[in-house]
């Protein structure tokens, strides 16, 4: 086993969302406690609006790491991964000079176009490992296509990440911090992936959803900038907090409002009863997904909807808690853990055929 790892993340980023690089940092910060001697990189866009608070050394580009091959090359050839994992970016030749440098690939999926490239028969051959981004009811069976093509290079292996949500700490503590009481209020969380042509305005909606609601009497926090709004009196908010604290506020909410991405997954994995509101054009079909499988109800993105639809599922307690339950009977699986186990097993192998020179 190779016990000080150097493991290269290259996630699409730019100015709008931020679901690959929150996916990747919570599997950096996964194989940092590990492996506490790994040595982790990014290749980040300077563009994005969390690069000032990125806590693992990085290398700036001018935009999304797909863009600059050039540059993605230069970085593994420096660096000298052992892994490296690429969450929705990427080019053929990118992959083709980590292969070519000793380092094994992860490809991570998370919308149809990516999958397709994945499965194109001359990615399949570089990568070692790829990971679909959501449950298997969302992101989908393999097509006969996909298994023919498994079945005849038997290769990569195929992963399905369920979700990724850290849980560290106690929901109670929390919770009791925040004078919260368990299934006492509402959660709107618009998500990090605002800002989405089209949805430039998702924030001020959802705030301004969750301080109707608040103002009618409904406990409510609401987690997200609040610069574009004015938050209500009656409203709890967090500009931003740490994934443990809102997995903690989602696992004590009698409803979770949120976006249709990470979020809605995370918050069904919290046994919640959820409305997904699409911010992005991939969302809609998955937020239908999850109302399919009657884990989610589906909300526009316009205030009366939301509100609305809180309103009458908070009206009836046998519907919410039903979501609730059939959420919480899904049992999806730690996306993290997921990982973890695959980075074992890629580095055991890379070990078992030499390490990269130091």
């Amino acid at each position: 086993m190779v016990e000080a790892p150097r493991i290269l993340f290259v996630p699409v980023s730019g100015p709008f969302g931020m679901g690959e690089y929150a996916r990747s940092l919570s599997i950096a910060q996964g194989a940092q406690n590990r492996w506490p001697q790994a040595q982790i990189h990014f290749l980040l866009s300077r563009r994005a609006p969390y690069a000032a608070a990125v806590p693992f050394p990085a290398t700036w580009l001018d935009s999304s790491p797909t863009f600059h091959s050039a540059a993605v090359i230069a970085s593994i050839q420096e660096f000298k991964p052992h892994v490296v994992i690429f969450d929705n970016a990427g080019r053929t030749a990118q992959l083709r000079a980590a292969s070519n440098a000793g380092a094994r690939l992860v490809f991570i999926s998370s919308r149809p176009r990516q999958r397709r490239k994945a499965f194109r028969w001359r990615w399949m051959r570089l990568i070692d490992e790829h990971w679909i981004a959501y449950p298997q009811f969302i992101a989908g069976r393999f097509s006969i296509l996909e298994q023919f093509k498994l079945g005849r290079l038997r290769r990569p292996v195929v992963r399905y990440l369920d979700m990724i949500l850290s849980r560290a700490g106690t929901s109670e503590s929390f919770l009791a911090r925040s004078g919260l009481t368990p299934q006492s209020y509402v959660l709107v969380v618009p998500g990090g992936g605002t800002g989405h042509p089209g949805a430039g305005d998702a924030s001020t909606k959802f705030l301004a959803a969750a301080n109707t609601l608040a103002d009618g009497g409904t406990p409510t926090v609401f987690v997200g900038p609040m610069g574009n709004g004015s938050p209500s009196a009656s409203l709890h908010g967090f500009n931003a907090l740490p994934q443990s604290d809102l997995a903690a506020l989602m696992s004590g909410a009698r409803l979770v409002i949120t976006n249709g991405g990470s979020t809605l997954l995370q918050a069904i994995a919290c046994g919640c009863a959820c409305l997904g509101v699409p911010i992005a054009q991939d969302q809609p079909r998955r937020i239908e997904r999850c109302v399919e499988a009657r884990v989610a109800l589906a909300a526009a993105l316009d205030i009366p909807s939301m509100v609305q639809a809180a309103q009458e599922l908070l009206s009836d307690e046998a519907k919410r808690a039903a979501l609730a339950q059939r959420a919480s009977d899904l049992r999806l699986a730690d996306g993290i853990d997921v990982a973890l186990a695959a980075l074992t097993s890629l580095l055991r192998t890379r070990q078992g055929e030499g390490s990269l020179s130091e």
